[in-house]
């Protein structure tokens, strides 16, 4: 055999070597494919158990969100609640300020309501307030006029000209020593509204008038008017 056909032998492989490498490498590819295989069926497996975890932390951040906007909002409830108390406290304060008043303008106090006296059968009944003569006497509070006239408008001489008003509330108030009476009985009038002129009259020892609240339209059922009024928001 010649050295060219010695080598060009050697280049060739041998079909035993072919067989082989073609063995090895299909197991190779087999082993490969078979990891991915794997791989992916692990990766499957575990993608119900991220998923729910995701869920389960999504769920707690929206309920502790969800609680801390209900916190939240139930303290602007509050403070909602108590500026709307405040403002009704604050109206209702002012309502009375304004829903009464003092019966004369320009007054001296005189004698008051219990004092002793003996121009009294009884402890005094009410507040005089000393005006001149002539003095405009006006309504302290809105209502309908159920006693009007001479005689104390049936209370008594004691009073002289006198007026009783009947109130919203369930209280009188009583106009005693007038020199002029400028409504009649069933009338409605205002807060404010002139009803008389002070004056005299009846068991006076000078110009003034008596003033009372009443629980009644009657004599006997008399409070004290100051404290009243100032109950309501006056000061006399």
């Amino acid at each position: 055999m010649s050295k060219r056909a010695t080598f060009q032998h050697s280049r060739r492989p041998s079909v035993s070597r072919v067989r082989g490498a073609v063995v090895a490498a299909g197991l190779g590819t087999t082993m490969v494919l078979g990891a991915g295989a794997a791989f992916a069926a692990g990766a499957s497996a575990s993608a119900p158990d991220a998923a729910g975890l995701v869920n389960t932390v999504a769920a707690e951040s929206v309920a502790k969100q969800a609680t801390v906007q209900g916190k939240a909002a139930q303290i602007a409830k509050q403070a909602v609640a108590k500026k709307a108390a405040e403002a009704k406290k604050a109206a209702k304060k002012a309502a009375l300020a304004t829903s009464w008043e003092a019966p004369v303008s320009h007054y001296t106090l005189s004698a008051s309501f219990g004092n002793d006296g003996s121009r009294w059968a009884h402890k005094h009944s009410g507040q005089d307030f000393a005006v001149p003569i002539g003095t405009t006497v006006e309504a302290a509070h809105s209502g309908v006029v159920v006693k009007a006239g001479p005689n104390g408008g049936g209370d008594g001489p004691a009073y002289g000209n006198a007026i009783v008003i009947k109130h919203g509330n369930g209280m009188y108030s009583q106009y005693a020593h007038l020199s002029k009476i400028d409504v009649h009985i069933g009338q409605s009038v205002e807060k404010g509204q002139k009803i008389a002129l002070s004056g005299n009259t009846g068991n006076s020892s000078g110009p003034h008038l008596h003033f009372e609240i009443r629980n009644t339209a009657n004599y006997g059922s008399a409070v004290n008017p100051v404290a009243f009024l100032f109950k309501h928001g006056v000061t006399v």
